[in-house]
Order: C-alpha cells, then sequence, then structure tokens
C-alpha cells in the first residue's frame, strides 16, 4: 500500500444522494482506506468512484489530509450557516468514504486533530462510522464532544461470520468490534452497530442478543438500495454477492433484510432502524 500525505482546499462536503437524509456534510480524514482489501472494502461502493480513486486499486493506497483540522476550523463557520439557512442541523457524517480509525491513524493522528477542532467548533450532530475496534481510542474526547453535540458512534458489524468462502477477513473480528461497542456504551456514550451491508448471518437470535447487550441500537442496511443504486447494481459488479450466495442463497434477496429485522425487532424492541432511516437515527 502507498501512504501519502497530502493538503486539501475543502474537507467538508455537503451531503447528496443516500447521505442527504442522514446529515448535511460528510467529511473524510483520508483518501482511499487501509481497508480496502478486507471485507468491508470487497463490497465498498466507493471504489467505482473514480474521482476518488484516480483509477488506483481501492484498498492500494492511502492519503492523509494533514490540514483537515485546520480546514475544517475555517469552514465550520460558513457551512454551519449554509445548513441552519437550509433549516437543516449541522450534521457531520465521518466517514462515508474512508474510515476513521485505519491502523496509519495511530501515526498521523488526523481523526484525533478533527475531534479537538470539533470540540472548539462543535457540529450540532456527529456521527462516527466505522468497521474497526480502535474507536475506543478517543473515549475521553467522544466524551467531551458528547456535551457539546448530538454523537453517535456507529460500529459496522455485517455479521456474526468472520469470513465469507472466498473472501478475506474482516480488518476487525466481529467480537472486538462488539466489546468495543460495549466498552464505548458503558462510558455513556450512544453507540449504534450497523449491519451494512448484511451478509449472512449464522445464528440472528444470538447475534442480535449480544448486539442488544453491546450497543444502544441496531441499523440493517442491504447492498440493495444500501450501496447508493436502486437494484445494488454498484454490489453486484463485486465478489461480495456470489459469496454471500454461497452461504445462503436467500441472503442477496432484499427480503432477507426484512427477515433479519423482523428478528431484531423481537430482541430490541423501539431499537432497530433500517436503512437509510436507521442511519438518520429513526428506530422502530
Amino acid at each position: 500500500m502507498i501512504v501519502s500525505q497530502a493538503t486539501v482546499k475543502a474537507i467538508l462536503t455537503r451531503a447528496s444522494g443516500y447521505l442527504r437524509p442522514v446529515a448535511s456534510h460528510s467529511l473524510q480524514p483520508y483518501r482511499g482506506c487501509a481497508f480496502g482489501n478486507s471485507l468491508c472494502g470487497i463490497g465498498c461502493y466507493v471504489q467505482h468512484n473514480t474521482f476518488l480513486t484516480q483509477h488506483a486499486a481501492w484498498g492500494s493506497f492511502l492519503e492523509a489530509r494533514s490540514n483537515a483540522a485546520e480546514r475544517y476550523a475555517d469552514e465550520y463557520p460558513r457551512e454551519r450557516d449554509w445548513a441552519r439557512r437550509a433549516r437543516r442541523r449541522f450534521a457531520i457524517f465521518m466517514s462515508s468514504a474512508t474510515d476513521p480509525f485505519v491502523p496509519q491513524e495511530t501515526r498521523f493522528g488526523i481523526t484525533r486533530q478533527l475531534l479537538e477542532a470539533m470540540t472548539q467548533r462543535a457540529p450540532d450532530v456527529l456521527i462516527l462510522q466505522t468497521h474497526s475496534h480502535r474507536v475506543t481510542a478517543y473515549t475521553a474526547l467522544y466524551r467531551e464532544l458528547a456535551r457539546a453535540c448530538d454523537l453517535r458512534i456507529h460500529i459496522s458489524v455485517e455479521s456474526d461470520r468472520e469470513t465469507l468462502p472466498g473472501l478475506p477477513p474482516p480488518a476487525s473480528p466481529v467480537q472486538r468490534r462488539l466489546e468495543a461497542a460495549a466498552l464505548l456504551r458503558a462510558a455513556g456514550l450512544r453507540v449504534v452497530i450497523t449491519v451494512a451491508p448484511l451478509l449472512p448471518i449464522a445464528d440472528p437470535q444470538r447475534f442480535f442478543a449480544h448486539v442488544a447487550l453491546s450497543a444502544d441500537a441496531v441499523v440493517v442496511d442491504h447492498f440493495i438500495g444500501g450501496d447508493g443504486s436502486q437494484d445494488g447494481g454498484r454490489t453486484r459488479r463485486t465478489a461480495l454477492p456470489a459469496a454471500m450466495a454461497s452461504v445462503d442463497p436467500t441472503s442477496t434477496a432484499l427480503d432477507y433484510r426484512d427477515r433479519m429485522v423482523a428478528i431484531a425487532r423481537a430482541i430490541m424492541p423501539g431499537r432497530v432502524g433500517v436503512g437509510v432511516d436507521g442511519f438518520a437515527g429513526r428506530f422502530a
């Protein structure tokens, strides 16, 4: 993997498409993702965005945006005012096209610097989205942020399975991600498990019972619709659906999501979100 640093002219992007109902802005501390060759990267829709990848293979590069915190501070008044003029909360989704807690965060600290900047200039809402147990590293910062804004920490746990046939393992073991969620919740923080994209679950009853103990809520999202294309066309261009079908042929259809949602709601009533509504914080 090629790892580099760069400065950027802007760090806040006004949300569109799938993210628009969820947040007013997205924020990417890095360009590219060190998890691109992990299980979560196989079906990642970002790999089809040639503007972001610049035609490099997904998982082959990571660019640390070294002035991200400085740019956030500069853009904050303008973008906050833009959101409020649009009668929206200034809500940041971090991140939709990378992971804030790639292993290289230990070296560069871009996410930490951004969180520190946000303690001084807080958004109305901050949604931290990650596939990594490393999210627990900044618990003290989260507590400070939670006093200044509506903070939700989303940890993706797509299944109780560690692997799918022919595909690499996840970036972080399932158990470690669930343990990270439980630790953050015990610290008084609002934690949501995002089962996104939903992969075949071996024991749904046991899985959602564990989720219920680890997090405040769960979001279940299938690649159909969830990858930003109506029929899941972006994901169907990858190896993910075939691997899913080899484990459970029903898992590639949208009604598989509905069956898993029904099980989750029986175990976690009032704490289950579906698709974009769940990411926006609407649970039933």
